[in-house]
């Protein structure tokens, strides 16, 4: 069949700010990325997505955009990532960009032009609103950040009127509903495609349209962490009626035409309504980030919700959709703390099974960076070690509700996203080999055992297990275009799953759970003869015969001989 080359990517995410830092100033710029290309192209990826490196005052680490057609200084020049581009595109890997539209950074010159009168060529750029009666807010809708008093409106002495934001002050929503916002917004991201660049994820898609008339939000306010009478609702502007029209007018005037391919971040898609965003028919997106897997929120995911979650998305593709498949990114914790085991013991065993189950099921994989050596979560014991918004907004809101500051921290560390925000553990020197300077935020402290150099000189390579299952998605249609088959259905440890198309059928066999477990294999599996192709596990018997109880974390890939 013929493919899209997004649908047979491997694509590694690079928080650049985090990655390698290659002047000593402490913070990941683009010449540091270039350094280290060549160990993205032994990895085995054939696609890195940039999260946001234009200028920014980095309010939320790039999110907050000043100037769309720029590079942030402490990255770098243009100039910079136009050689990034084409030394990447010279070892055959795609680059693709984070492109924020949902809102600027207060900063950019757009918004500077918007707050200075009401009748100004670019104040429609942005969402203004009067005040209420009274002088209030125009709603009670609350800040995701939880900023001053928790509205999502802030007040603007100049010209007497509210702007909203759903995210931090300094980061206004524009407005699609005006044209020359999309018209200039259609300019920008054709600049960029001239430069090269191959793609774009589209943070939080889904909020674009907002809904007509900013009615309050009914939702049940949570007592600990909205205040004043301002409620977080994630449903408030997610999925309103006309965001399919935006997102059509993006693909006709820019990504069809170009050719360039787009990844949501699908804030509120579920597999029911996916195929309304990501169909090929639709002409809006190629594919989307979900949350139906992976949610910040639990960081919980039992046997039966894998096998649900991904028989449901398997039916979203097999019906000309696509989706990615993840479990961690900027955004989260670290997977092998949130859904393996971060033990000594377990670790590498835990990371592999979790790499498994990314690189065999239906979709584009997504590697997020220091997934592939097993970096986990850290914990800082104050909160001034913090640099996420979210942390830090949810922890004034305790605080604020009488919480202890000990119980505060112990309660949001584990889900910060600062724990995969930590610099990129090289090797063993300071600073885990990132930079010669003070890092930008504090280097996990397990660097000294967890870094690449050593996990590469390891007899037990992490790794080398990802290199070998990018190989093995490259070299086997079945893990792009077979049919997924779930055996085992309701067993709470032993998640058992096919991948068959006309040419091939695999098998993966995994223990998730760190316990030896013993099973049956069903029938149908048995009557077939099966060649191993990969595993975690040194000095086991390579049959399938063997099967009869499985090791903690372990995963099997077999082939069927036919």
């Amino acid at each position: 069949m013929d493919r899209k080359w997004w649908q047979e990517a491997v694509v590694y995410e690079i928080y650049c700010k985090s990655f390698c830092d290659s002047d000593g100033d402490g913070i990941g710029d683009l010449r540091g990325v270039m350094s280290k290309l060549h160990v993205l192209r032994d990895l085995g990826v054939n696609c890195i997505w940039f999260t946001p490196i234009y200028t920014s005052p980095q309010v939320d680490n790039g999110y907050d955009v000043a100037d769309y057609r720029n590079i942030d200084p402490a990255y770098g020049t243009l100039d910079d990532f136009k050689e990034l581009l084409d030394m990447a595109h010279g070892m055959g890997i795609r680059v693709i960009m984070d492109m924020v539209l949902n809102h600027s950074s207060d900063e950019c010159e757009w918004f500077k032009e918007s707050r200075k009168s009401k009748d100004n060529h670019y104040r429609n750029y942005y969402i203004w609103q009067p005040p209420k009666e009274d002088g209030s807010e125009p709603n009670n809708w609350g800040s995701y950040f939880r900023e001053g008093n928790g509205s999502a409106w802030e007040f603007d002495e100049t010209t007497g009127e509210y702007y909203l934001h759903q995210y931090s002050i300094k980061m206004p929503d524009l407005n699609w509903e005006y044209e020359p916002l999309r018209r200039e917004i259609y300019d920008m991201l054709n600049f960029w495609i001239d430069l090269g660049v191959d793609g774009f994820r589209l943070d939080i898609f889904t909020r674009l349209k907002k809904p007509e008339g900013f009615p309050d939000t009914k939702k049940e306010p949570d007592p600990l962490l909205d205040r004043n009478g301002f409620i977080v609702d994630t449903t408030m502007c997610t999925n309103v009626e006309g965001i399919h029209e935006i997102l059509h007018e993006l693909y006709t005037e820019v990504f069809g035409p170009r050719e360039c391919m787009t990844v949501g971040e699908g804030a509120g898609v579920s597999h029911k309504n996916a195929l309304d965003y990501v169909s090929a028919s639709r002409e809006e997106l190629d594919m989307v980030y979900h949350f139906e897997l992976s949610s910040r929120r639990t960081y919980s995911i039992s046997a039966d919700h894998f096998r649900k979650i991904q028989s449901e998305w398997a039916g979203v593709i097999k019906n000309n959709g696509w989706a990615v498949q993840y479990l961690s990114n900027h955004d989260s914790a670290r997977q092998v703390s949130c859904y393996g085991c971060d033990s000594d013991e377990f670790r590498a065993d835990s990371a592999k099974l979790l790499a498994a189950f990314i690189h065999t099921t239906p979709g584009t994989p997504f590697i997020y960076q220091g997934e592939e050596i097993g970096m986990v979560n850290v914990k800082y014991d104050s909160i001034e070690d913090y640099n996420c918004c979210y942390t830090v907004g949810d922890y004034n809101a305790m605080i604020a509700s009488g919480v202890s500051p000990k119980e505060a921290i112990d309660t949001l560390a584990p889900r910060s996203r600062d724990n995969a925000r930590t610099p990129y553990q090289w090797d063993a020197t300071e600073n885990a080999g990132f930079s010669i300077g003070k890092p930008w935020i504090k280097v996990n402290p397990k660097y000294k055992e967890i870094n690449l150099e050593a996990d590469r000189a390891s007899d037990d390579s992490i790794f080398a297990f990802y290199k070998e299952l990018i190989k093995m998605r490259r070299e086997n249609p079945a893990i792009i275009d077979g049919d997924l088959t779930f055996y085992l259905d309701g067993h709470e440890e032993i998640i058992m799953y096919s991948r068959a198309c006309a040419s091939q059928t695999l098998l993966v066999v995994a223990n998730y759970s760190g316990k030896t477990v013993k099973f049956d294999i069903p029938k149908e599996i048995m009557d077939c003869a099966w060649t191993r192709k990969l595993t975690n596990k040194k000095d086991t018997d390579p049959s399938l015969d063997s099967l009869r109880d499985l090791l903690p974390w372990e995963v099997e890939i077999y082939e069927l001989v036919k």
